[in-house]
């Protein structure tokens, strides 16, 4: 896109939301780095094949003369020394120097009346859209006194604040595929790599803190380490991985795009993004594994000496601690029964619920009906489930209540009940797809106890619901900042 980069990127008024939203961006770009975005697949080639396939493109293009190999500086007082990367990758992926993936600020020869595209650094964006603007220019102008680059490089800020502010970029629509632009730009020519991927790498918060650790010169013109480009370990997914990974971001982006601007039905999408955190809770994607934890198996073991694990050795990995287990040997079953008609009343006795549950929060409304002759009770803090119309539906009651025919609680039998409340909401599909009826449809109490999860160590499991209601909060503040 041509543009004078006269004005400014437009700012986002809201500064909650912006705030916010970025958050989630950050979240995801976290799990996409950790490998915990997408499952990953034994089938993809490895990256350690990867790897030698781009450091054999490197020497060809060494030989035929289009890049020079690079130069260790004998000075390293200064240099900042980059271990691996700093958190456990992985199997099938490699931690490798940034040099390795990358030609460093190469140059390109071209004719001098050849036009091309210049970028100051007023022409790229801030954040994570990763977009530029150019200005059009004759090579022999600007070849001379600025950096080089061609369609598919990437481009990032050395000079703080746009170093944190994400002013990065891969460039695109170039004139006759080539441009030139700011010094302040430090070039990535990436090499048999999705440089997508280590655009959105380039954006985490995880690389901006490794890059800040190191500035150099006065305050308002500090500038990266030279090593940051060049040393710094980063993670190597094999490419049919990083190409899953792009996709999984691009896909969450869309939807905080969706709420940014205002485009589709908010509680929609806050929906959709709330289920996907829930999904990766699930899966033993939202908090790391830690091998100190006492493993599930110990858990289950705990609650009946006898339990036998229902694994059948053909069912996928699991998490590490992790134990295959069905609903009834975590949790007790009360399904609902109804009290007789003339019991029922609005002033006194205990709370009657028979169904379609009222929602405030997670917790339950109080209906206003009571009971004087109560019959299947459902104690503080157990959980609910519709088990009719609609079917699946969870919450939580805080007080003691009667449940009617449309009800089960379900109570932890060591545990929080969080952790199972927001597990059960993932079952919902499953539970409606298993139910049965012509007038209304409903599921037995046999379904819900033999239906099959995996099931976390326990301390784990509060972990778990930590981030999740850590999360939900940021999007609950985003879908108040944007009601407002």
């Amino acid at each position: 896109m041509k543009s004078n980069c006269a004005v400014r990127n437009s700012a986002i008024t809201n500064r909650n939301t912006t705030m916010d939203t970025k958050a989630l961006r950050q979240k995801i770009l976290d799990l996409a780095i950790h490998g915990k975005l997408v499952p990953q697949d034994p089938n993809d080639e490895p990256a350690s094949v990867l790897l030698e396939r781009i450091k054999a493109e490197k020497e060809r293009l060494i030989k035929e003369g289009k890049i020079k190999r690079s130069k260790k500086s004998a000075k390293t007082s200064d240099t900042p020394h980059y271990e691996n990367v700093p958190f456990e990758v992985p199997e099938g992926w490699k931690s490798v120097p940034v040099s390795e993936l990358f030609c460093l600020n190469p140059k390109s020869e071209i004719t001098d009346n050849t036009s091309v595209g210049f970028i100051p650094m007023a022409c790229v964006n801030d954040g994570f859209s990763g977009n530029h603007q150019f200005e059009e220019r004759i090579w022999k102008e600007v070849k001379k006194g600025y950096c080089h680059f061609q369609n598919g490089d990437i481009g990032i800020a050395k000079i703080s604040p746009c170093f944190e502010n994400l002013k990065s970029t891969i460039f695109q629509n170039l004139p006759n595929n080539y441009g030139a632009g700011t010094t302040e730009l430090v070039i990535l020519r990436p090499l048999n790599i999705h440089a997508k991927f280590y655009l959105y790498l380039f954006k985490s918060q995880w690389y901006i803190s490794e890059g800040t650790k190191y500035f150099k010169g006065v305050v308002g013109q500090q500038r990266v380490h030279k090593g940051i480009f060049t040393d710094l370990q980063i993670p190597l997914p094999p490419l049919a991985e990083q190409y899953r990974i792009v996709a999984e971001i691009e896909k969450w982006f869309a939807l905080i795009d969706q709420i940014e601007q205002g485009k589709v039905d908010l509680q929609t999408t806050i929906k959709q993004t709330k289920s996907k955190i829930l999904d990766l809770a699930i899966h033993g994607k939202l908090v790391p594994q830690d091998p100190n934890d006492e493993p599930a198996i110990e858990l289950l073991k705990r609650i009946n000496p006898n339990f036998t694990p229902c694994d059948n050795g053909h069912r996928r990995k699991l998490p590490q601690g992790w134990a295959y287990c069905q609903l009834s040997n975590v949790l007790k079953i009360t399904m609902g029964q109804s009290p007789k008609g003339d019991s029922l009343n609005n002033k006194k006795g205990i709370e009657f619920h028979q169904g379609k549950i009222c929602f405030s929060d997670k917790f339950l409304l109080d209906s206003g009906i009571y009971t004087n002759e109560p019959t299947k009770i459902a104690e503080p803090n157990s959980i609910l489930l519709c088990v009719r119309a609609p079917v699946g539906v969870v919450n939580i009651t805080k007080n003691q209540i009667c449940i009617g025919r449309g009800l089960c609680a379900l109570t932890p039998f060591e545990g929080n009940a969080d952790f199972y409340f927001y597990l059960l909401q993932t079952l919902q599909d499953s539970f409606d797809n298993q139910s049965t009826g012509t007038t209304f449809k409903a599921i037995s109490g046999e379904i819900i106890r033999n239906e099959n999860i995996i099931l976390p160590p326990l301390a784990e499991q509060q972990r778990i619901v930590q981030k999740i209601e850590e999360l939900f909060h940021v999007l609950d503040n985003i879908q108040n900042a944007l009601e407002v």
